[in-house]
């Protein structure tokens, strides 16, 4: 994990173009990268876990009535399924080295608007789970039924997770307009996302 200022040194494939956007605007937090929520999928067994609850699902004749159980069963899972204790660790770590260990914060995916909240105290259980729950909405019914249409499967690739300090934004045409971007996110604490 690194913050969003050391992410300026990477590739915007690790980091997702947004946050390359942030790094460059001087917004404080913490990027999640990929590897991390490859590894959580790895360990927890998830892709076979997730393989049999959508095991019946046909891509070319989709039962929406019975995708609905399954994309539940499958938010469960993901919400439920424990990070190895080292890599709960390395969160913790770097939650606190980035001043993220108390208060409020938010995670969403960078290009994204939906956010998850989290008041923390220390070690940061609370922004883990606000973590996992970001994660989880990957398998709603509406992202389930997209990458079937599209793809033929539920599968799907890991992507990054910013954490942000204070509340998710909201958006600002003018501060948009100022920073010359089509969406910037704004909360009590100033610019918090350019998706």
């Amino acid at each position: 994990m690194f913050t969003i200022a050391e992410a300026a040194a990477r590739s915007a494939a690790e980091t997702g173009p947004e946050t390359q956007r942030l790094a460059a605007r001087g917004v404080p937090g913490v990027v999640v990268p990929p590897a991390f929520e490859e590894a959580f999928y790895r360990d927890g067994n998830l892709p076979e876990q997730l393989r049999r609850v959508f095991a019946a699902v046909n891509p070319a004749r989709i039962d929406e009535d019975a995708l609905e159980p399954l994309v539940a069963r499958a938010q469960a899972l993901i919400r439920t399924t424990y990070l190895l204790d080292d890599a709960v660790q390395v969160f913790y770590r770097a939650l606190a080295a980035a001043g993220l260990d108390r208060g409020e914060l938010h995670v969403r995916r960078p290009g994204t608007l939906s956010a998850e909240s989290a008041l923390v105290i220390p070690p940061g259980t609370t922004a883990l789970h606000a973590v996992k729950r970001l994660w989880a909405q990957d398998w709603a019914f509406d992202a389930v039924l997209s990458r079937l249409d599209d793809t033929g499967s539920v599968a799907l690739e890991a992507r990054p997770t910013l954490i942000i300090p204070g509340p998710p934004g909201w958006p600002d045409a003018e501060r948009a307009a100022v920073l010359g971007v089509e969406v910037a996110l704004v909360s009590p604490l100033g610019l918090v996302g350019l998706p």
